[in-house]
């Protein structure tokens, strides 16, 4: 199994211990969706809590996308419920509550940034104006380029604008279908900031993702999806596990495969006792991928 350095993420901080009786921003119970005799989705149960940022990653074919089609009203659940802040999925009250961007968006290549948002607030039924747009573009880091044209953004540009366009009306949930998938590293790492910008916002955010680092590093949560059921729903931390501890000494890399964190101050007292010179401590940990293999393929 491969692994990673253990290292804080400080994403997963904020909302532990805060109870609160507010509905939750997504809640799905019981929900299964049939297409004939393909079962897409099966007794799935899922939440996300207001301000929390949930990653949702499986293969090709596992229900992400059925999921969230019937979280935004657009597909019918065969069976259980889905509800936005309380109201059910598709209702216009829970559609105003949310914004959606999907994968595979498409704006007009002859329409401005601005233009784009002036749209979306036509359709959303939102009144701000051009200041809603303004405090959007800046948002997104795009307020030097509100009046350029779509067919003249990088792809980075314009995941951000379908961003800027999901937050139109101030949804307090998001749905993002795969944000980062086509952008490169740079592209990522401005997405990533702008999410958790968004997090620290109070909004919550499902991340539909394969990018199981990219999700690992700023989730609070991740749900695993097979076969369209939920075979794991935890924290980052609590999905992945020690695998050991390595030390580098003068002599090379000593490694202890069975050792936990607790066990550090006795095996470095135990060698520098022996003389060892010791210039670095490393918690191995497993990484979310390793976990994602284990819950879809546990044989």
């Amino acid at each position: 199994m491969e692994a990673q350095v253990e290292a804080g993420t400080g994403a997963t901080g904020g909302l532990d211990g805060n109870e609160t009786s507010a509905p939750a921003a997504l809640l799905a119970s019981g929900l299964g969706k049939r297409y004939g005799s393909v079962v897409a989705l099966d007794q799935v149960g899922l939440s996300v809590a207001p301000g929390e940022l949930v990653g949702l990653v499986g293969a090709n074919g596992a229900g992400k996308s059925t999921l969230v089609k019937i979280a935004c009203g657009l597909v019918r659940p065969t069976s259980g419920t889905v509800t936005v802040y309380g109201m059910p999925a598709g209702s216009r009250e829970a559609r105003r509550q949310l914004g959606y961007l999907a994968e595979l968006f498409r704006f007009p290549l002859w329409s401005t940034a601005s233009e784009v948002l002036a749209l979306h607030q036509r359709l959303a039924g939102s009144t701000r104006g051009e200041s809603e747009r303004d405090e959007l573009l800046e948002l997104v880091g795009l307020s030097d380029v509100a009046g350029r044209r779509v067919e003249g953004m990088s792809k980075g540009m314009q995941q951000r604008l379908g961003i800027a366009q999901a937050l139109v009306g101030e949804p307090k949930l998001l749905l993002l279908d795969e944000p980062t998938s086509a952008l490169d590293p740079a592209g990522r790492r401005a997405i990533r900031t702008l999410l958790l910008e968004l997090r620290d916002r109070g909004i919550a955010v499902l991340l539909n993702s394969h990018l199981l680092g990219e999700v690992e590093r700023i989730c609070h949560r991740v749900v695993i999806l097979a076969g369209g059921k939920v075979v794991a729903d935890g924290r980052p931390e609590e999905l992945t596990h020690t695998g050991g501890v390595e030390i580098q000494t003068a002599n090379g890399t000593r490694r202890f495969p069975d050792a936990r964190r607790q066990d550090i101050p006795k095996i470095v007292s135990e060698l520098v006792s022996a003389g060892v010179d010791i210039y670095e401590v490393t918690v191995i940990r497993s990484t979310l991928e390793d976990a994602y293999l284990e819950a879809v393929d546990p044989s």
